[in-house]
């Protein structure tokens, strides 16, 4: 198959191409900065030209900008990107988002079920893929934070996954009819944003005093409540928290196992 990854140089989305090579797939590579399909979501600028052949579409888009310029490139850009497709004829969009985005309310998150929405009301047919949080981006969380010598966590169970085993999900996906539902990926644990904050300064050796942090309200109590976590995921990734984590810290300091 041919199939298109829009935001394909990104954490997940570069991933997302590799695995779908890696099966036999030929794949193009969308994003502002593609030296072969330059494009633009929030003016649908080279999306048709990019798109025409393809017979499925991965968009692993994301945005970490303010929630207005999220809006822009999540869900007015979906609707750019859907319109181009059709106008070529592919036959599948897979869209990525999170899981529990529509029960924890957070701008993104809002952002995210918006788009899902503009996915289940286009005129693609379409597989909702829904993905817990990635070790990578917590990691990142707990370094930068690390930094101060304090470690600021709040109360909340999570489910985050590798971005390799969130990866295979998204392009196995692809590879399969159009689903016109959601699939939900997870990690294999789900843990309190507490200990995973533990392992980190344990597995990393970082000094860091963790500090404890009240979210009051409706996202503490959504967060509290698992609201970011799945019970019974359509995949599941084999590799937990502590392993990942270990994995890198060993890459960075050669010669530890």
């Amino acid at each position: 198959m041919r199939i298109a990854v829009v935001g394909g140089t990104g954490t997940l989305g570069h991933r997302v191409t590799e695995e779908l090579r890696s099966h036999g797939h030929e794949v193009r590579v969308l994003s502002r900065r593609s030296p072969d399909h330059p494009v633009d979501l929030t003016t649908g600028a080279g999306l048709t030209a990019a798109l025409v052949g393809c017979e499925a579409v991965v968009d692993a888009s994301n945005s970490r900008a303010s929630t207005k310029d999220a809006e822009r490139t999540l869900v007015d850009g979906t609707r750019n990107l859907l319109a181009a497709e059709r106008a070529v004829g592919v036959g599948h969009h897979v869209c990525v988002s999170i899981v529990g985005c529509d029960r924890v309310p957070l701008g993104y998150y809002k952002v995210k079920t918006a788009q899902e929405r503009a996915v289940t009301e286009g005129p693609v047919p379409w597989t909702v893929v829904r993905i817990t949080q990635f070790h990578e981006l917590l990691g990142e969380a707990f370094t930068a934070l690390g930094r101060f010598r304090l470690l600021p966590v709040p109360r909340a169970r999570l489910q985050t996954i590798a971005c390799a085993d969130a990866a295979r999900a998204v392009a196995d996906a692809a590879g399969q009819p159009p689903r016109l539902g959601r699939i939900e990926v997870a990690g294999p644990e789900t843990v309190d944003t507490r200990d995973l904050a533990r392992t980190w300064r344990s597995v990393t050796g970082r000094r860091a005093l963790q500090l404890p942090v009240p979210l009051p309200g409706a996202i503490g109590r959504a967060l509290r409540a698992g609201g970011l976590t799945t019970a019974s995921p359509d995949a599941r990734g084999t590799l937990p928290f502590a392993d990942w984590l270990a994995q890198q810290t060993a890459r960075v300091r050669p010669g530890t196992a």
